[in-house]
C-alpha cells in the first residue's frame, strides 16, 4: 500500500488550533484533535474535505489510537492485528487465520445457496466480496478494515466502544467508481457495501459501510509474508484524527443525536444475511 500523496495534507492536530499542512508521517504521531460537539467536527472535516480536494474522505471509530512500536497511529485489518498493538501476530497465527478464512469462504458460498440471495455467481467469482461480507458480520479475521462514508456513524460507533475519550480517524482514499475501485498508483480497493451485498441485507445500508484492502490482494499467508506489516497499515491513508468525550460531545450536539445500538445492528428478523452469518459462524467453529 502505497503512503498518501506525496505532497503535504492539510490537517488538524492536537498541538495547534489552526488547519496546517504536515506529511502522512507526521500526521500518525501527532495527538488528535479534541472537538466538543457534533457541529464542530463536522466542521472540521468540511474544511479537510475543501483543502485536500484530490481524496474521497472516509471514517473510522474506535476507543483508542492504537500505536506501532514507532509511535505512529497503526489501523490494520483485523487478520493483521496482534493482542497489543505495537507488536505483530506471529507467521503461524496468519496462517491459522488464512485457513480459517478460506473455511469461512467456502461455507458463506455454501449458505449464499441455501438463502437463495441474488448475487450468487458473482460472490463465488470474486473473492474480495466474499471477505468483505465475513468482516462486515465479523465472521471471522480477514485482510479488509471496515470504515463508513458517514461521520455520524463513525462518532456514533466510537462512543459505544469508548471509556473516556472516542476517536474519529480520517482517511483520504481514490475517487469511488463503482461496487469495487481498485487503484494500482494508491495499492488499495475499496468495497462499497450497498453494492455488493443483496438487497435484503440492511446493516449495510444503514452503516453506509465500505471495506478497504490491498490491491493486488494477496491471497494466501505465503504471499502476505512479501510484505512487511507496515506496508498493509491503512494509517498510511491517515489525514486527520479527532477524539471527544462522548458524555458531553452528544449532549452539545443538538440536532445531531448519537445513532441508537439497535439502529445500527438491525435483528436477524430485519437483516437475513445476519441469520445467515450466524450459520456460517457456527460452521466455521465446530
Amino acid at each position: 500500500m502505497e503512503i498518501i500523496g506525496s505532497q503535504k495534507i492539510w490537517t488538524f492536530t492536537g498541538i495547534s488550533k489552526d488547519i496546517k499542512s504536515m506529511t502522512s508521517g507526521a500526521i500518525r504521531k501527532e495527538p488528535a484533535y479534541l472537538v466538543r460537539s457534533y457541529m464542530e467536527l463536522a466542521t472540521k472535516v468540511a474544511e479537510l474535505q475543501f483543502r485536500n480536494r484530490d481524496f474521497v474522505l472516509m471514517f473510522r471509530g474506535q476507543s483508542e489510537d492504537y500505536k506501532n512500536k514507532l509511535g505512529y497511529t497503526s489501523l490494520k485489518p483485523s487478520l493483521l492485528r496482534a493482542r497489543a498493538s505495537n507488536m505483530v501476530p506471529k507467521d503461524i497465527t496468519i496462517s491459522s487465520r488464512f485457513k480459517k478464512l478460506v473455511e469461512a469462504e467456502k461455507a458463506l458460498v455454501t449458505q449464499y445457496e441455501v438463502y437463495k440471495f441474488i448475487g450468487r455467481d458473482r460472490l463465488k467469482r470474486q473473492r474480495i466480496l466474499r471477505w468483505a461480507i465475513l468482516q462486515h458480520y465479523e465472521i471471522c479475521e480477514t485482510p479488509l478494515l471496515d470504515v463508513t462514508q458517514s461521520l455520524r456513524i463513525a462518532a456514533s460507533f466510537a462512543s459505544y466502544q469508548a471509556n473516556a475519550d472516542a476517536y474519529i480517524f480520517v482517511l483520504g482514499i481514490p475517487h469511488i467508481s463503482g461496487a469495487i475501485t481498485a487503484s494500482a498508483e494508491a495499492g488499495i480497493q475499496i468495497v462499497r457495501l450497498s453494492s455488493v451485498c443483496p438487497p435484503a441485507a440492511v446493516r449495510p445500508h444503514i452503516q453506509e459501510g465500505y471495506l478497504l484492502g490491498e490491491y493486488p490482494e494477496f491471497a494466501s499467508a505465503e504471499q502476505k509474508l512479501l510484505y512487511e506489516h507496515a506496508e498493509m497499515d491503512f494509517g498510511r491513508k491517515l489525514i486527520a484524527k479527532f477524539r471527544f468525550k462522548p458524555d458531553t460531545f452528544w449532549k452539545k450536539s443538538g440536532s445531531f443525536p448519537q445513532i441508537g445500538k439497535k439502529a445500527l445492528y438491525p435483528l436477524a428478523s430485519e437483516d437475513p444475511l445476519l441469520d445467515l452469518a450466524n450459520s456460517v459462524r457456527a460452521t466455521i467453529n465446530t
